[in-house]
């Protein structure tokens, strides 16, 4: 076995050991295709999934909502890591810089701003006044081109965050936009059935690409080589283009509904996946017809002896999730290493796939093929059960994201030592003896302690009065001598101040402290967060470690079910 043919994946348990990452496997895209349904998360609070993107280094999937908020998702587990209001309306596009060092994102209100990696937000600029639908950056992360419903595009310089060129062509709303990866060419579909070809320098059209017949939904150039663009558009299909031929080469069929998005693999240049309103997502092998039983046998332009009158070559699925999402799905996007694809849908849950292992035949059988009432009758899945685990998946999402958000948030700050989250619109005045001494007046046995909390406000003299005439229950006696710790008294506490007779009826010259409150250590019970009482730091819920993959192996293999590797 040479360098580009290596052994095929057998369909056997014991050969899970032998699986490799995409990069290892550059020849062999059909070991790569996500058919396997690994994850479904979801928020507490549930909008549409506009925009997913993984994080460049991929430990973490980025999700923008309708509602204008950032959700990330830990790359490995799935779970809720934490969500942050990026924009006051529906965000419509994100992309992260080619320096993988800066995010920007659009929203509905025409807005663009910028973020760093830690999503500190660094500025923002009103770029357009209609919604922005799609956004790219430059090779080199110099500029970024928006496409908005006003027509235009609009090319910014980065660093000087202002407009250079406007771009102006388009008949109708401009729905999505893309820049070579390599080149200085730009693409850009719009809801006038066109997808136009630009030079950015001088904001020229260079050609206009007819094929589609209706709304342009994606365009994108394919990142390895970048002879190759794909499109798709509400009359269900999807094209390739060849750049070198200037005409498609490829059409995409088997989706019954409109195509709404579409993404290239980031290691396969020829493993390209769609998904469409219905909710279905397609992966296409580009150099696999995959003609179904009785249609006619076809020939690639690459092929014909008159590439330039042959018509575009058909291809039909490899692989079909026809019930990926149970509304459509607005966007995809590949895992940096190949191997888990993330899709965000209408449905306002953001689900993750991959390729299943050697041997593993049941998920071809889930609902996610079948749909819930086939499954459901082959006994592949519970509808109750379903139904169940969806449930706790959102009691699980929620309370990881309540945690989140607790560890977000700072705790307000407390008008008692000691208690965290007690605050009080007045903290209590400073202690003054003098104003709490028995005198004629209240013919009082002992001082008057502080007004308590709800009297913070009252002045001193007015409360023991009160007490006086038996509008409020008087303090309790003060304990006897020996009896219980004595509070130290006030900083800067001058005793010369206080009547020689007062001062006789304590030992000491100290007031007596108040009764300590029930609880252990004084603190009172039932005050979360306090030892002794209430919800302790110890009765939180949290999730269970994930088991370790290495341990699960060498258990089986004690077991007998797999072998080593070779």
């Amino acid at each position: 076995m040479d360098g580009n043919f290596m052994e095929v994946e057998r369909p056997s348990a014991s050969y899970i050991v032998d699986m490799l990452p995409p990069a290892a496997r550059p020849q062999n895209a059909v070991d790569t295709i996500p058919a396997k349904h690994l994850h479904s998360s979801l928020n507490r609070i549930k909008h549409p999934i506009n925009v997913v993107r993984w994080t460049p280094e991929g430990r973490r999937c980025l999700t923008c909502s309708s509602d204008g908020e950032f959700t990330l998702w830990n790359g490995m587990a799935f779970n809720f890591e934490t969500i942050l209001r990026a924009h006051d309306s529906a965000i419509r596009a994100a992309v992260y810089s080619h320096s993988e060092e800066w995010l920007i994102s659009a929203d509905h209100d025409g807005i663009v701003k910028f973020w760093q990696t830690n999503f500190n937000n660094v500025r923002e600029v009103q770029a357009h006044n209609e919604p922005i639908r799609d956004l790219a950056f430059s090779p080199n992360d110099e500029k970024y081109v928006t496409a908005c419903d006003d027509a235009t595009l609009k090319i910014y310089n980065f660093a000087a965050d202002k407009a250079e060129s406007t771009l102006t062509g388009h008949n109708w709303e401009a729905k999505c936009v893309d820049w070579h990866p390599t080149k200085g060419l730009l693409v850009s579909g719009s809801k006038d059935h066109q997808v136009k070809l630009w030079d950015p320098r001088n904001g020229r059209c260079l050609t206009t690409l007819h094929g589609h017949k209706n709304t342009i939904s994606k365009t994108l150039f394919e990142h390895h080589r970048g002879n190759l663009l794909a499109t798709c558009a509400r009359d269900q299909t999807a094209r390739i283009f060849d750049l070198r031929m200037m005409r498609d080469v490829c059409l995409l069929k088997g989706h019954e509904k409109d195509v709404s998005t579409l993404t290239w693999h980031p290691i396969h240049p020829h493993l390209l996946s769609t998904g469409g309103s219905d909710g279905a997502i397609f992966h296409y092998l580009l150099d696999e017809p995959n003609a179904p039983p009785g249609a006619p046998t076809t020939i690639s332009p690459y092929d014909s002896p008159d590439p330039g009158n042959t018509p575009a070559q058909p291809i039909y699925p490899a692989h079909k999730v026809q019930h990926a999402h149970d509304f459509a799905v607005w966007s995809m996007s590949w895992h940096p290493l190949g191997h888990i694809l993330a899709s965000g849908s209408n449905d306002r849950v953001t689900r993750f796939w991959t390729r299943p292992r050697p041997g593993e035949t049941e998920c071809f059988s889930d609902r996610y093929h079948l749909g819930e009432a086939a499954a459901e009758a082959q006994g592949t899945w519970d509808r109750r059960g379903g139904r169940k685990e969806l449930r706790e998946a959102e009691e699980q999402e929620a309370e990881d994201e309540a945690d989140g958000l607790v560890d977000q948030t700072m705790a307000p700050k407390s008008a008692l030592p000691g208690l965290p989250g007690l605050a009080t619109n007045a903290g209590p005045p400073a202690f003054d003896p003098l104003a709490f001494a028995p005198t004629p007046e209240n013919n009082l046995p002992f001082p008057i302690p502080p007004p308590p909390l709800p009297f913070t406000g009252m002045d001193p003299q007015r409360f023991a009065q009160l007490v006086a005439e038996g509008k409020v229950l008087p303090p309790p006696p003060p304990p006897p001598p020996g009896h219980g710790a004595v509070a130290p008294p006030p900083p800067n506490f001058d005793f010369s101040k206080i009547p020689p007779e007062i001062l006789a009826k304590f030992p000491g010259g100290v007031p007596p402290p108040l009764p300590p409150m029930a609880g252990i250590g004084g603190a009172p019970v039932g005050l979360p967060g306090i030892d002794g009482g209430g919800m302790g730091a110890g009765s939180a819920k949290k999730r269970a470690p994930l088991p370790s993959q290495q341990e699960s192996l060498k258990e089986e293999q004690r077991r007998g079910n797999y072998r080593t590797a070779r």
